[in-house]
């Protein structure tokens, strides 16, 4: 009964039975004055067939006396006060009720009285005779027989007032389900659902209620959720920004480092054929440049879609070796590819290369910090289905952090001071060709992670 029809309901009996029982009190007062009036109009009637006839038995004034109920019946007729019929008392009187003038507040605290007390008495009656038939009629009686009906419409009451607060409290409960409880319950649902997926704009509330509370909180309620979706899909699209910047700052910043070596070794070189280098720093350059381009021009975190086209993987791998190679300087570091020469796959060559650029110059670093040699090999192979891109080192392995956030931004990153974002990058390209990014292995003895690309548009 926690619900709100269920307590209305509950209400609803409770006012109605107090309802009943401030009718109850007047109406039972009203019994009784009727019932005392019947008895005197009785008595009275006995009391013309007594005057009608001037000597009757004792048999028959008993007899008159038992069908009025009473057991004396004094008029008072032409200001002569009479007895006309009576019977021994079986005990003295105990009170005296005048009808004539009894306003409702005595008749309420008379009936009221009688109930409470549960004693056989004697009382007198005083009314008016119907019909102007004399003065006053005077009568004696007990109370027993007036207490007992009293009693038995009092139940009868009861009894029907239960019967009506019931059927009134079952109609306004349903009532208040079809009216009040359906529309609240339809605009939770609404909500709940809104919950479950903020950002679909089916969920939004649609307003349809006809009372006019209902539907100005409908109303209410569809425009906070629009404005919702609205801001959601602006924080989506300010923290997606924030993300491409991030993702921009780190790809920038290592291809920027090779460029930077490039260009010492050049400096630093008077040979002339040096001059062979420069190719690989404008390379260098260029990819920045389009990165950088390309993400703005997007403004938001997901990367472009690939631009497929048919290239032979070792070139990339072998760009991507002697980058690192530089950037390794005096660390006992070996690197080796094991690819076919002429072996080909379809796919972005840009972002391949910086799947596979992050992966070895994570590698890289993480054998690098352990202050050990280590060698890192890049191994290529396909499947019936799928071309199998292979990264493994010889380094110390992830740490347990890095391997519950593997590819979650700023939370995955394998080295001190690294924003895990590498691997979250590289994941993102990989699931736009199609393909996977898993960690195969790592342990003391080395890491491998395995790029997986299907055949069906790649191979």
């Amino acid at each position: 009964m926690n619900s709100i029809s269920g307590r209305f309901l509950i209400l609803t009996a409770i006012f109605v039975m107090l309802a009943e029982v401030l009718i109850f009190v007047p109406s039972i007062a009203r019994f009784r004055e009727d019932f005392l009036l019947s008895r005197l109009e009785r008595a009275q009637i006995a009391s013309l067939a007594r005057l009608a006839g001037d000597d009757i038995s004792p048999e028959l004034q008993e007899e008159l006396l038992i069908n009025a109920g009473v057991y004396n019946v004094v008029l008072r007729r032409n200001d002569a006060r009479q007895l006309v019929l009576s019977s021994p008392l079986p005990s003295a009187i105990s009170a005296t009720y005048d009808l004539r003038d009894a306003g409702a507040m005595t008749l309420i605290r008379d009936a009221l009285a009688r109930l409470w007390n549960p004693g056989e008495e004697v009382v007198r009656v005083i009314g008016s005779p119907v019909r102007s038939a004399g003065m006053l009629i005077e009568i004696t009686m007990e109370t027993k027989t007036l207490r007992m009906a009293m009693i038995d419409y009092g139940l009868r009451i009861l009894v029907l007032s239960a019967v009506i607060s019931v059927i009134t409290a079952v109609l306004l409960f349903l009532a208040v389900r079809v009216v009040l409880v359906r529309p609240i319950s339809r605009v939770v649902r609404s909500m709940k659902a809104y919950a479950s997926a903020p950002e679909d704009a089916r969920g939004v509330m649609v307003p349809s209620s006809s009372i006019t509370e209902l539907r100005e909180a409908e109303e209410t309620l569809a425009l906070m959720q629009t404005q919702l979706i609205s801001a959601l899909r602006q924080k989506e699209r300010l923290a997606g920004l924030g993300g491409a910047v991030a993702k921009v700052s780190h790809d920038l910043r290592n291809i920027l480092t090779s460029a930077q070596l490039f260009t010492d070794r050049l400096e630093t070189s008077q040979d002339p054929m040096v001059k062979r280098m420069a190719p690989k720093l404008v390379n260098s350059i260029s990819r920045a440049v389009n990165l950088c381009e390309s993400t703005l021009a997007y403004g938001k975190a997901e990367e472009p879609a690939p631009r497929l086209s048919r290239f032979a993987l070792l070139d990339i791998v072998t760009d991507v070796i002697d980058s690192e190679r530089l950037s390794a300087g005096d660390a006992d570091i070996s690197f080796s590819e094991d690819v076919r020469p002429g072996f080909q796959l379809r796919a972005d060559p840009e972002q391949l290369y910086r799947v596979i650029a992050n992966l070895v110059r994570n590698a890289r670093q993480a054998i690098a910090a352990s202050g050990k040699p280590g060698e890192i090999s890049v191994q290529g192979g396909e499947t019936d289905d799928a071309v199998l891109i292979r990264i493994t080192d010889t380094g110390p392995g992830l740490p347990p952090k890095a391997q519950e956030h593997l590819f979650t931004p700023f939370q995955g990153g394998a080295t001190k001071g690294g924003s895990g974002l590498g691997l979250t990058i590289s994941a993102e390209l990989v699931r736009g060709h199609g393909g996977t990014l898993t960690l195969e292995h790592t342990g003391l003895d080395g890491t491998s992670f395995l790029i997986t690309l299907p055949k069906g548009d790649l191979g």
